[in-house]
């Protein structure tokens, strides 16, 4: 029986850090089940749309991808998710899985980054792993992306698991809670001087280049410049931890092994 892996992440339209986060994902997934072949999809379609035009490279959405699956006779699928949270982009995933569900013996869908307790907590190591040594009066600010919907909540969790474990670092989101001027606010309450700023996201791609590191006048590096505190950013992204691969690396056989071992 054909066997694949299906890896799919929103995706980015930045050659340089696709090949440092998604690419060396898609790798060490890839190397993981040797005895699968390895097939790549994205949930963004203006990105699938953009890097067609510019650079005449296509890439399948999710129903692209399992229906291509499926014409070239593989019956045994397993997907694995690179979103950060069990979010709408997640959840876009697991309905088109569902609907192809009937094209295959056997198909299954690893979980996003943070999925359990447990996984914040690995997260948290592999947050420190690449934290600078600090002064005092610095901290490191992680800007997550932020949701509509209710795993927004994830965010706030993980800055409040920072605090427990006594971490010099927070986290806030673009485009939800907790918001920049919140972060603002508490490192000026604690009387920090400098901070670090690295994303929470799987790539260093648009956010992190124009909405946390540009000199542009709403970035958060400039907010927090005009609140008197000097920002340097680092443009890193999550993908491009070993911890953080390997967390996507778990996940993947969490769903796998058990099949395997009942066939």
């Amino acid at each position: 029986m054909k066997k694949a892996i299906l890896i799919i992440s929103f995706g980015t339209s930045y050659h340089e850090t696709r090949a440092k986060t998604i690419d060396a994902c898609e790798r060490r997934l890839a190397e993981s089940c040797p005895d699968r072949d390895a097939f790549r999809a994205f949930t963004s379609e203006m990105i699938i749309r953009k890097l067609a035009k510019r650079d005449g490279m296509q890439i399948d959405n999710p129903n692209q991808a399992l229906q291509r699956l499926a014409e070239q006779g593989y019956q045994d699928v397993v997907i694995q998710s690179l979103h950060i949270i069990n979010g709408d982009e997640y959840e876009k995933v697991v309905t088109q899985v569902r609907a192809h569900a009937g094209m295959f013996k056997r198909l299954r869908i690893g979980v996003p980054l943070l999925s359990s307790h447990d996984d914040f907590e690995q997260l948290i190591a592999a947050m420190k792993s690449q934290m600078p040594a600090l002064a005092e009066d610095e901290r490191v600010v992680f800007m997550g992306h932020g949701a509509t919907h209710h795993a927004f909540a994830a965010y706030a969790c993980l800055d409040h698991m920072l605090m427990i474990h006594q971490i010099p670092a927070m986290v806030g989101a673009v485009e939800s809670y907790p918001e920049i001027h919140h972060v603002v606010t508490r490192l000026q309450q604690q009387n920090v001087r400098r901070v670090h700023l690295m994303p929470l996201m799987l790539v260093a791609g648009d956010h992190a280049i124009n909405d946390m590191a540009s000199d542009d006048e709403d970035s958060w590096k400039t907010q927090l410049a005009q609140a008197g505190i000097e920002a340097t950013p680092w443009l890193q992204g999550l993908g491009e931890n070993p911890l953080i691969q390997q967390m996507f690396v778990d996940h993947l056989h969490d769903v796998l092994l058990p099949a395997e071992e009942a066939a």
